[in-house]
């Protein structure tokens, strides 16, 4: 309950900041954030053992779903629109799990980017759908309320804030749930824990499904921030910023995630702005750095301090115990 309620105290001092903040910041926290719920989805599944590199997909699913219900179906509530995309992601992933569920190492990998880059080539090929340009997501409302140009972009950096919270919070106990602790599980042992009664595929198959409805969050709330969605958000560089990102802020926690989102967009935007022409070179020095002497990821510094904080002295014996 104590880290429940920190992430929500943090999410609302992050709101806070934001709103105090000049409008390209709160805006860089509005992406960081989105993209951070899809890297939760893919640390859900590094947790059990698996390497995803296409998360992308869903994070596309999510951001067209949205695009799609505003142009096309006349829907401008931003809540329905992502409940729309978390929908259609869980239904792609319904019957993409039943296969993926049977794979496990690179085999799972391989076929994860190969699925996020048959959507990619789809919507590439469909004029209809903007081809390689896309198209724009028009404003969206909340429940009927429709903030004021000027305030459109706060709006929706209040809404992608307190999505993440909850998603933050429910993901928490996901991961501390007995379903959570299995995955852990099978990561050291499938074997042992299929003789123990459970099915490692029903497990990882939740799992991602679980992976999927939180990245199409990320997604729809990117689409709803930027107002514009392409075809580069299946591409498989997308997936591997995600897999990146995971990497820099390590399994241990479920707000690593958000850490690492905000360092790693901090870096890249100081990466473009001091050396346009090889941002992608500094990015792949920080990694090299935190694969040597970080390899658990940023939130190793914390647990590390966590476990160097002095014990506290034991309690002393009771009369009884003494007496005895």
């Amino acid at each position: 309950m104590r880290t429940e309620i920190a992430l929500l105290a943090a999410a609302v001092a992050v709101a806070v900041a934001g709103w105090l903040s000049p409008d390209w910041l709160s805006f860089l926290l509005t992406l960081a954030f989105a993209k951070a719920l899809v890297v939760t989805g893919v640390v859900v599944q590094m947790r059990v053992g698996l390497v995803t590199f296409g998360q992308a997909l869903f994070y596309c699913i999510g951001g067209y779903a949205a695009g799609l219900g505003a142009q096309y179906l006349g829907v401008n509530d931003a809540f329905a629109l992502l409940a729309a995309g978390v929908g259609v992601a869980v239904l792609v992933a319904a019957v993409c799990g039943l296969l993926l569920a049977r794979y496990r190492d690179i085999f799972f990998a391989m076929l994860t980017m190969a699925l996020s880059m048959i959507l990619f080539g789809v919507l590439v090929k469909s004029s209809a759908l903007g081809s390689t340009d896309g198209f724009n997501v028009s404003t969206p409302t909340y429940f009927g309320w429709a903030p004021a140009p000027e305030n459109a972009k706060l709006a929706v950096f209040f809404l992608t804030v307190a999505v993440s919270a909850v998603a933050a919070v429910v993901f928490h106990r996901l991961m501390n749930s007995g379903l959570g602790l299995v995955t852990e599980a099978i990561r050291e042992n499938e074997i042992r824990v299929e003789y123990l009664g459970v099915s490692p595929r029903a497990v990882i198959y939740a799992n991602y499904l679980a992976a999927a409805a939180i990245s199409a969050l990320g997604g729809g709330l990117t689409a709803l921030a930027t107002g514009h969605i392409d075809p580069d958000m299946a591409f498989w560089t997308t997936s591997g910023e995600f897999v990146f990102i995971a990497i820099l802020g390590g399994t241990g926690h479920v707000a690593a995630a958000f850490v690492a989102a905000i360092v790693f967009a901090a870096v890249r935007t100081f990466a473009i702005q001091e050396a346009p022409h090889t941002w992608q070179l500094t990015l792949g020095v920080v990694l090299l750095v935190l694969i040597i002497f970080l390899p658990k990821g940023l939130w190793s510094l914390v647990s590390r301090k966590k476990h160097s904080a002095p014990a506290k002295p034991a309690a002393t014996a009771t009369t009884s115990e003494a007496a005895a």
